[in-house]
């Protein structure tokens, strides 16, 4: 059986976030929860035409807004020169059609982080890890990820790692209650290690299809930090040498170029499998997610896009820059 993962939002509590599944039509789809994202990139497009000329005062423009939206300098000069390169080639001298053809260049670097439909095994539970720091909306996002496929029918379990912190296990004991779904934890300050293996002890015995596995979430730089989640990830691997399938790394793309150092110190220490941006809908710096993806093969696996537990997408590269640039083909 296949599914496609993906979603997020703030690390608030539990009872600040509505538990109940948003409709995305009734609000606007993504174009309208992408709108600060959309006008910290192209909100100005339009008004840089002077009469029918596409001049090099476009260009640098669009470079510009790039660069203010956290694009990177990499990525705005490599968008902005296949853009310039369209323009001449084709002759284009129309908004509409530059439009197309920056929304073509953003679905080319955008594509390969579309991530690829995930199988679950049959005779175990597949195992998701989640990291990141503090602040970004991890653990939220792994509540919103377990109503998802508990709405789907799946059997869901909840590991709370994260024994650095006393809010933190509350935090997910919350969210469990909440969403009907069972969560392993012990005391504060018990080896995180240790409540990953009974976890997923847990989760077999009890015929789960899915564990997911919050952690600590202090800074990326943190010494102790990266020893421990090698740690809970070997340990796991004792369970069975095959888990955890998959380790995420939530971000807040409202850290901007920041996130770049995070996605590479944690996949330097846990070999990273997905990427999840939460808050894409309440910042114009969304302009990373273009950074992350020329930088990192990674694939992004939810954008988080408001507070409610229906408010995460799987990430589409296609969908993402059409909220982006309304009027660019499906």
């Amino acid at each position: 059986m296949k599914r496609n993962f993906s979603g997020s939002r703030d690390e608030g509590s539990a009872k600040e976030v509505d538990d109940k599944q948003s409709d995305p039509s009734s609000r606007g789809g993504l174009f309208a929860r992408l709108s600060r994202t959309r006008e910290g990139l192209f909100g100005g497009v339009a008004s840089l035409f002077r009469g029918a000329t596409i001049d090099e005062s476009v260009f640098e423009e669009i470079e510009d807004q790039l660069l203010v939206a956290d694009a990177g300098i990499a990525v705005s000069r490599r968008v902005v020169e296949h853009l310039r390169q369209d323009v001449r080639r084709n002759r284009i001298n129309d908004e509409a059609t530059l439009r197309l053809s920056l929304g073509a260049i953003l679905t080319d670097l955008l594509s390969p982080c579309q991530a690829d439909s995930i199988e679950f095994p049959e005779d175990r539970p597949l195992v998701v890890m989640m990291v990141g720091v503090n602040g970004v909306g991890k653990t939220t996002t792994l509540a919103k990820i377990a109503a998802r496929y508990r709405d789907e029918g799946a059997r869901v379990m909840l590991a709370a790692c994260d024994t650095f912190r006393a809010a933190a296990i509350e935090q997910l004991q919350t969210w469990g209650e909440r969403l009907g779904i069972p969560v392993v934890s012990q005391a504060h300050g018990v080896d995180a290690a240790a409540v990953a293996f009974d976890a997923y002890s847990s989760a077999c015995a009890r015929e789960m299809k899915l564990l997911l596995v919050d952690t600590a979430g202090r800074q990326h730089t943190h010494g102790d930090l990266v020893e421990q989640l090698k740690k809970v990830k070997r340990v796991l691997g004792k369970a069975d040498p095959v888990v955890p399938d998959e380790v995420w790394l939530t971000v807040d793309a409202g850290n901007g170029q920041n996130v770049l150092s995070q996605v590479q110190h944690f996949h330097e220490a846990v070999n990273l499998t997905g990427i999840c941006m939460t808050k894409l809908d309440g910042t114009a710096r969304g302009g990373v997610i273009l950074a992350v993806a020329e930088k990192f093969s990674i694939p992004i696996r939810y954008i988080g896009t408001g507070e409610k537990v229906g408010d995460l997408c799987p990430f589409d590269a296609v969908e993402f820059v059409e909220a982006l640039l309304p009027g660019t083909p499906r």
